[in-house]
């Protein structure tokens, strides 16, 4: 009968147990520390305006930095901490990447406001505010004036959110060519292109539809040959008034509308 004590490890059990630890965690801390395994790129998607060195030192990263050593979760999160920011990813890529994937907001509107104006992302977030007017490639909505906000504030009004919702239907080159936004009556709200043709977008039910027909008028004008006097999108049936139009044609028009 075996009398041995139960419970006890014999030491060559507690030797090996030990070995395998220590090798263990000395292959973890070669994985972690060997300069294989260091952050040496970025690769970047999505960005626009931020450039990689400002998204590097948004993220707090640095190269050389242990790349296990890196919270994928952390850089996320000082990613989103940026204003300019709408959303981030964040991927390991053995053995010395990383890759980030961001939607940038990109202001689509200007409006103003109190203390001078503001820009407005497709989603109605301040992104910046300035006493004067700059010269930027975005629609200046006018007719109407923004209170008690500041950066990283929500419009709430509900005409700029129409507004919004039209702007981001269409692509940046039909955005690039709108100018302004009138909204002064918002049962007759009036676009204007760059080359001041009026497109009339009544109220603003259907928004989805007219802003369809907005970019396809305005791809249209990259090729045609004659001058607009001005569309009108408000009715069911869209309405294009040419300048060289005869008086008479204007005339039955008139009447029709």
């Amino acid at each position: 009968m075996d009398e041995r004590p139960r419970g006890r490890r014999s030491p060559r059990r507690l030797i090996k147990g030990l070995l395998f630890l220590l090798v263990t965690g000395g292959l973890v801390g070669l994985l972690v520390y060997s300069p294989i395994f260091t952050l040496q790129k970025l690769n970047v998607k999505g960005a626009v305006y931020l450039s990689e060195d400002e998204i590097a030192y948004i993220a707090r990263l640095q190269k050389g930095q242990p790349l296990f050593n890196l919270e994928t979760a952390e850089v996320t999160e000082n990613l989103l901490k940026d204003l300019r920011i709408e959303s981030a990813t964040v991927k390991r890529n053995l053995p010395y990447s990383l890759d980030i994937t961001i939607t940038e907001r990109v202001p689509v509107a200007t409006v103003a406001s109190e203390y001078g104006y503001v820009d407005l992302d497709r989603q109605g977030k301040v992104i910046a505010a300035y006493r004067s007017l700059r010269h930027v490639p975005i629609p200046l909505v006018t007719g109407v004036a923004v209170h008690d906000l500041y950066i990283g504030d929500d419009v709430k009004d509900k005409t700029i959110k129409v507004v919004l919702q039209f702007l981001q239907q269409l692509s940046p080159e039909a955005m690039n060519q709108i100018s302004e936004i009138n909204v002064g009556n918002p049962s007759a709200m009036v676009a204007y292109t760059t080359k001041a043709v009026p497109i009339r977008l009544g109220d603003g039910s259907r928004i989805e539809q007219k802003a369809e027909l907005t970019e396809d008028f305005l791809q249209d004008q990259q090729t045609s040959r004659y001058v607009t006097e001005y569309v009108d999108f408000s009715y069911e049936v869209p309405v294009i008034r040419l300048k060289d139009m005869p008086l008479e044609e204007k005339l039955e028009e008139g009447k029709g509308i």
